[in-house]
């Protein structure tokens, strides 16, 4: 009985071992119908990883800039703080680098975003970070059709209330090729007068 139990133990084991073998031959080797799949699905995977037509829309930031930054305070701006900003490609055709330095609230600044377009989920995205804090803000949007305005959601945390994760909207407005205005909108206020902070560039 012990022996016929080692023996049926064997014949298990060898089955189970050319089982194996088979099986990762098979994983090693495609077949020529996998294959073609496989292509297929790279080849519909290409649009997701190549620099598409949106992201053309990058080369309108691109050069150096002279700034003026405004506050407002309800529909009041602030006289305006004049600075400066450098946006070059990061990755060319793919992501922009934007240095921006000056005098912001009458202290130094100096902020830096970086900005692209991602195929796969169809938006344009940024990641911003200054030397006024340590935060990492991130914000999506499209280009608004009617007005050709690049329009981005995000949020923002404010330290004096202790609130964090306020939504805001941040609005890219060209006027020709040598001016932009960037504005940062702070939707918890309400439906008028959002406006927070306006940044107009001027090319050099």
């Amino acid at each position: 009985m012990k022996r016929s139990m080692i023996i049926m133990s064997g014949i298990l084991l060898a089955a189970t071992l050319t089982t194996v073998t088979v099986s990762d031959e098979k994983k090693g080797e495609p077949s020529p119908e996998e294959m073609a799949k496989m292509m297929e699905a790279m080849q519909k995977a290409r649009k997701f990883t190549a620099p598409s037509e949106m992201h053309n829309a990058l080369k309108k930031f691109l050069g150096e800039w002279k700034s003026e930054t405004r506050f407002y305070m309800g529909d009041k701006p602030s006289p305006p703080e004049i600075g400066e900003v450098s946006n070059k490609w990061l990755i060319e055709g793919r992501f922009i680098m934007s240095e921006a330095k000056g005098m912001m609230m009458g202290q130094p600044f100096k902020g830096y975003t970086m900005m692209g377009y991602d195929n796969f989920k169809m938006s344009y995205v940024a990641a911003s970070m200054t030397t006024w804090d340590t935060a990492l803000r991130m914000s999506e949007g499209d280009i608004d059709p009617r007005t050709n305005a690049l329009i981005m959601y995000g949020t923002v945390d404010e330290y004096l209330t202790g609130e964090h994760d306020k939504m805001s909207k941040l609005v890219f407005r060209f006027d020709g090729d040598d001016k932009y205005t960037w504005e940062i909108h702070d939707l918890s206020i309400g439906e008028k007068n959002t406006k927070v902070i306006e940044v107009t560039h001027t090319r050099k």
